[in-house]
């Protein structure tokens, strides 16, 4: 199974996870069904691990020793996520169908209590940023003090 790290951040007018991140920062992302070596591995290194996983993976992780910190990140509307889909124009429509489907699956299923600890609609760019970035202070602060001692 490979790896594909990445970071959070803004681009488009909406959250995104993509690019490399530097292996310095205090955040290191994969997207990887639920390895729990990999995320010790990186939780060895003193940085935070955000895995961008499906609902299967989220429900598998909670199963884990791991306790981690359980982020939904939510459109405003299907129908604002299906205009930014056709915008990026990057799919063909029956994989956007799937894709969408398995969205509207999701945030339907992330409505079942404790599944997440936190919510954000991706409705306002810089507010929904400030949102993730406020809830994953904690974690960051965190790593940056173990990497200091």
């Amino acid at each position: 199974m490979t790896a594909k790290p990445h970071f959070y951040g803004k681009e488009g007018g909406y959250l995104m996870l993509g690019g490399l991140p530097n292996l310095s920062d205090p955040i290191c992302c994969m997207s990887l069904p639920d390895s729990k070596m990999a995320v010790q591995a990186v939780q060895a290194r003193n940085q935070v691990c955000i895995l961008d996983i499906d609902m299967q993976g989220v429900r598998n992780i909670k199963k884990t020793d791991l306790n981690p910190i359980y982020i939904s990140i939510h459109p405003p509307s299907v129908e604002i996520l299906v205009k930014r889909l056709r915008d990026r124009n990057t799919e063909s429509e029956e994989s956007l169908q799937k894709r969408l489907q398995a969205a509207i699956d999701d945030m339907e299923i992330s409505k079942e209590p404790g599944l997440f600890d936190e919510i954000i609609i991706n409705d306002d760019l810089e507010e929904a940023y400030s949102r993730l970035t406020d809830v994953l202070k904690e974690e960051i602060a965190a790593a940056q003090t173990s990497k200091d001692s």
